[in-house]
């Protein structure tokens, strides 16, 4: 065979590119239900090669009794698509928690033979639940609103009146106005946290370092409330800075450690608090306001080795007023989320007993188009950036 032969049989045709370009996992399963063909896509989904994939049969792969076996019969019955969502197909090999959305065809041309998509449910729940938060946020916003105008003014009336029949009370009844104006001193410090909620101007933001940050998070925390608690760091030192206000990522991620430590609190010697950053590229997420998707690889996370999160909290996590604490309010993880909302990142939470992740993920800093947007407002007149700290 000529060198020219054997460089057009390695050159993928149209159809082959087109697939291996596809972010998900395609397969093309037979009527005996073996592998036929599969993208590089689906290679790393099952971390398996397409030519060992192709001496697989589909049931080896899946879990038994698996839902996706039943999807192909179906469609090989009745010759139509059909799609099914959130089924698992984790194994040992591959990962013990692998959900998935399904996409199921015919191959018409070829009968019998079945076209199969797979979407990893993760960056779409991502979506979905970055979604929410920014809901969530819209309305607490317009609750503070509320709150500030309605409860503040008559609040600084009752405490005031209290305070003018404490002086001629008797000891007992001085209890009680104290009690007054204790507990009208507990409502307006709620409803200031609340305020917080309802600031939409727009935040200065810069290169950030985020390794600088974790550490001043980490000497607040060691000073303070997690004086007894053991952090681990896995750091990758050759990150790009972050684009963000440093002030309100101290904010983040201080609430964070801080909910960590309160989880592991009763572990004694054994409790944990683990900080990590890492580039994840390949994570993009469409913000209102951009036509354009901005990338987000940067992960930072925190992680404890606490109880966890209970199920039936954790997809409502972000909103105001849920909480685990006796004593919480509810607001941290609903101002985090809208912080990282607001710098256009994305925050979730992974958690099973001894092991709870919270995740950020959040844009790097461009250096070139910060270069060209602040040529921009030197010419206005206006400099955004012109007190934001770049350390």
């Amino acid at each position: 065979m000529t060198l020219a032969a054997e460089h057009l049989r390695s050159v993928p045709s149209d159809g082959e590119a087109i697939l291996n370009a596809l972010p998900n996992p395609v397969l093309l399963v037979a009527p005996d239900g073996k592998i036929v063909d599969a993208n590089m896509a689906a290679e790393s989904f099952f971390e398996i090669s397409t030519q060992f994939l192709q001496r697989q049969s589909l049931k080896e792969l899946v879990p038994f009794g698996s839902p996706l076996l039943a999807l192909i019969d179906q469609v090989r019955r009745t010759g139509s698509p059909v799609n099914e969502y959130k089924v698992d197909l984790g194994t040992p090999r591959i990962g013990g928690d692998r959900q998935v959305d399904l996409h199921v065809a015919p191959l018409t041309e070829r009968p019998g033979h079945i076209v199969v998509m797979l979407q990893e449910r993760t960056i779409a729940d991502k979506m979905d639940r970055q979604l929410t938060h920014r809901s969530a946020a819209r309305s607490v916003i317009a609750l503070a609103a509320m709150l500030a105008h309605e409860i503040k003014n008559p609040l600084s009336g009752i405490r005031g009146a209290a305070q003018l029949l404490e002086q001629a009370a008797s000891a007992e009844d001085r209890m009680l106005t104290r009690l007054i104006c204790d507990e009208a001193d507990r409502i307006v410090t709620l409803v200031d946290r609340m305020e917080v909620f309802g600031d939409d101007r727009p935040v200065a933001r810069g290169p950030v370092n985020i390794h600088s940050v974790l550490d001043h998070v980490k000497r607040l925390a060691q000073s303070g409330f997690a004086r007894n608690i053991r952090f681990v760091e896995e750091y990758d030192p050759s990150l790009p800075p972050v684009l963000a206000n440093q002030d309100q990522l101290i904010q983040v991620f201080l609430n964070l450690v801080k909910n960590a430590a309160e989880a592991v609190a009763d572990l004694g010697s054994d409790a944990e608090i683990q900080l990590t950053t890492a580039f994840r590229p390949g994570v993009r997420l469409s913000v209102p306001g951009k036509k354009s998707r901005v990338s987000l690889p940067l992960e930072f996370c925190v992680k404890d080795n606490g109880p966890g999160v209970p199920e039936d909290l954790l997809p409502n996590l972000f909103d105001p007023f849920v909480t685990t604490k006796a004593t919480g309010s509810g607001l941290g993880l609903a101002l985090v989320a809208k912080i990282v909302g607001d710098h256009g990142g994305i925050i979730e939470c992974e958690s099973q007993p001894r092991k709870t992740i919270f995740r950020v993920l959040l844009p790097m800093f461009n250096t070139a188009k910060h270069f060209d947007q602040s040529n921009r407002d030197d010419v206005s007149g206006t400099s955004p950036h012109a007190s934001q700290d770049t350390r």
